[in-house]
């Protein structure tokens, strides 16, 4: 995934668009930033790609809550310039799951660790993250897992 996004640093900056240019030198400095603080906890060669995917998540989710922010403060502009961050950023991550799919993922892991009340819910909760890290919507997975189990 660096990899990936060291190129299209370089192509954003071949092609002179400073939105991406912006935006990738965002996730770089992120990256960055959480490879120092991995160092300090000894972990020498950096972070790994889940916690890439955890970075570029919360980002994204930023950008939409500033998104919203902005157009509730009638900055249509600014609502736009985050939203095609965001769209930049989703670009390096895997293809988001479906409703359909969570609720499938949801149903399985239920029964794969036989989670039968809410006491269960932070066992299913990280099992899903686990397995679905960067794919799917936690925020969505919660409200199916909790519903699922009787909450």
């Amino acid at each position: 995934m660096r990899d990936q996004l060291k190129q299209s640093l370089k192509d954003a900056m071949r092609a002179k668009d400073q939105r991406r240019l912006s935006t990738v030198r965002l996730i770089l400095a992120a990256i960055k930033d959480r490879d120092i603080a991995a160092r300090s906890e000894d972990k020498t060669d950096g972070v790994d790609e889940a916690e890439i995917l955890q970075i570029l998540q919360k980002m994204v989710k930023q950008r939409r809550e500033a998104a919203d922010t902005y157009e509730s403060a009638g900055r249509v502009e600014l609502a736009e310039q985050e939203r095609e961050e965001m769209t930049i950023i989703e670009e390096f991550m895997p293809r988001q799951m479906s409703d359909a799919e969570i609720d499938e993922a949801v149903a399985t892991v239920i029964a794969d660790i036989d989670a039968a009340s809410l006491k269960d819910m932070g066992k299913a909760m990280a099992a899903l993250k686990d397995r679905h890290a960067g794919a799917m919507d936690f925020k969505k997975a919660s409200a199916k897992v909790k519903a699922a189990l009787g909450g």
